[in-house]
């Protein structure tokens, strides 16, 4: 197996397996539990995982993980006092729904950004005015 296929089956196997632990924490009833355990947890570990992925601005959050999971593809555009990053396409996201899960979007998406984002900079807002899973595309605001 080459690299490039190899690479291909391991990001694919990895978004299976974070969509079937949504999926079970799910049916036992503590998705939300863990969701605000987890929350709790990358705010903490926040800065130390964005110097881990060698970020240095907010914007970092989005196109380094971009190219590190290859699970969507962000689009940034400048805003007031910030930006906004753009996707209309979710592996993570498509596969859950397709299994019949809940929104993994929190879990391992969304709250691991805030918690980077705040670790570079902790004034900055992170404002998700739209998701995937409820809507057309993944919709984030990052100011001061």
């Amino acid at each position: 197996m080459n690299l490039e296929t190899r690479l291909k089956v391991l990001e694919n196997a990895y978004i299976h397996a974070l969509v079937d632990s949504t999926y079970n924490f799910s049916k036992q009833g503590v998705l939300d539990k863990v969701i605000e355990d987890k929350k709790k947890a990358q705010m903490i570990m926040g800065k130390k995982q964005a110097e881990q992925f060698g970020m240095t601005k907010p914007e970092d959050v989005f196109t380094v993980l971009s190219k590190v999971f290859n699970c969507t593809s962000w689009k940034i555009k400048q805003i007031d006092n910030g930006f906004q990053a753009k996707s209309n396409g979710c592996k993570l996201c498509a596969y859950a729904k397709k299994l019949g899960s809940e929104s993994p979007c929190y879990i391992y998406c969304l709250n691991p950004m805030v918690g980077m984002i705040k670790g570079i900079d902790p004034k900055l807002n992170f404002e998700v005015k739209e998701t995937l899973w409820d809507g057309e595309e993944c919709k984030i605001n990052v100011n001061k």
